[in-house]
């Protein structure tokens, strides 16, 4: 008989207490943890999306699904010395034709295997339009940043709970279907789950999204864990900043916090923020990988967060890889004033340039420095002349 899981965050308070189906794996534990982290090599990359997709529905349905492109940037991603992405899924893609997407899901591990990258899969997100849709996805709106970009499973699912046995379909096949398969890193269950959506005011926000979502994504752990998936699972938390002290998290964040086998957090802050969190999310115990960061304009940078992470042994996934129809190389302040006359005077993310040059030389010479290196090992700067 399967026990129930009591589980405890950072050696203090019970956080939640959750019974799993007799056929579940259990969270793995932090022995068991450590030990997958300890055969992984320093773990460098970026949320990615191809330049030719407005969001994630367009990189995937079958119309718009881009290999080319794809095998041409991973490649870029390669000389650059990454070795895993970050690459957004979707409910509606696996609905609209469950065995399509798993065979693309396939072809693009083929051109990821080919240039040694292992991708984490996010299989919900809680960020930006709630109303998504199928079909030709709407072109960026001009000067806006991810203006394209739909939550999963939306508004709409969100609330409807005679809808959830699609979502558990879609999260049990997905996950059992490549849950040994070597070629994934890891299982991202929900991006930013409480997120209340973004965009600058401009969509309405989701009723009662955070209790409702706090609801269904324990549901969507257990799911995934039912598949016993060889892979870890995990949900970053991203708000905030007393990680380590349970009594200050709200109910999504610590079923975060109690069921992933590797911790997982997002930073858009300043390298001393970035310590600071980082040292209140390893006080779990577990691996831990900052699956976002580098937002030049509001002082997350290569050269300020990843030695950071370097030092301290924590994998390494920036926002946005090359430039394209996500246009997050604007700032998050577009959806209030649109860069439509000129630029911005500084990218705010994004590492290469459309044509695969790199946006800042400075930057890409510093992430093959830091992934060359061993690990835990920041090299000194070149000596320049």
């Amino acid at each position: 008989m399967r026990r129930p899981l009591l589980f405890i965050a950072a050696s203090a308070l019970s956080l939640v207490a959750s019974t799993l189906p007799a056929d579940a794996r259990e969270q793995w534990t932090k022995t068991e943890a450590n030990r997958w982290y300890g055969g992984q090599p320093w773990l460098l990359g970026a949320n990615y999306t191809p330049a030719t997709a407005v969001n994630e529905i367009e990189m995937w349905q079958a119309d718009s699904f881009d290999p080319v492109t794809i095998d041409k940037e991973l490649a870029w991603a390669e000389q650059l010395h990454m070795n895993t992405m970050r690459v957004f899924l979707h409910n509606l893609l696996w609905e609209q034709d469950a065995a399509g997407l798993k065979q693309r899901i396939n072809t693009f591990l083929t051109i990821a295997a080919k240039h040694k990258i292992r991708p984490v899969f996010v299989l919900f997100d809680s960020c930006w339009d709630p109303n998504p849709a199928l079909g030709p996805q709407h072109r960026p709106i001009p000067g806006v940043h991810n203006s394209g970009w739909v939550q999963a499973p939306g508004a709409a699912r969100l609330a409807d709970t005679s809808q959830y046995g699609k979502l558990e379909g879609y999260v049990k096949d997905i996950v059992g279907t490549f849950a040994r398969d070597k070629r994934i890193l890891a299982w991202d269950v929900w991006n930013e789950p409480n997120n209340g959506g973004g965009g600058g005011g401009s969509y309405v926000e989701t009723p009662n999204k955070k209790v409702l979502v706090a609801g269904l994504l324990d549901q969507v752990f257990t799911w995934a864990q039912v598949q016993d998936p060889t892979q870890p699972l995990t949900s970053g938390v991203w708000t905030g900043d007393n990680w380590d002290k349970p009594e200050t998290l709200d109910a999504v964040e610590k079923i975060q916090l109690a069921r992933s086998d590797i911790m997982t957090f997002h930073d858009y802050s300043w390298p001393e923020t970035f310590l600071r969190r980082a040292k209140q999310i390893q006080s779990y115990g577990r691996p831990v990988i900052c699956t976002e960061y580098m937002a030049r304009g509001a002082g997350s940078t290569f050269d300020g967060s990843m030695p950071i992470g370097k030092k301290m042994n924590i994998g390494m996934i920036n926002w946005g890889f090359v430039d394209g129809e996500t246009q997050t190389r604007l700032p998050w302040d577009s959806w209030k004033k649109p860069y439509t006359y000129e630029e911005p005077t500084v990218w705010f993310h994004e590492v290469l340039r459309a044509d695969g040059t790199p946006y800042r030389q400075a930057e890409t010479d510093l992430i093959k420095r830091l992934a060359t290196a061993p690990k835990g090992v920041v090299p000194a700067d070149p000596v320049r002349p």
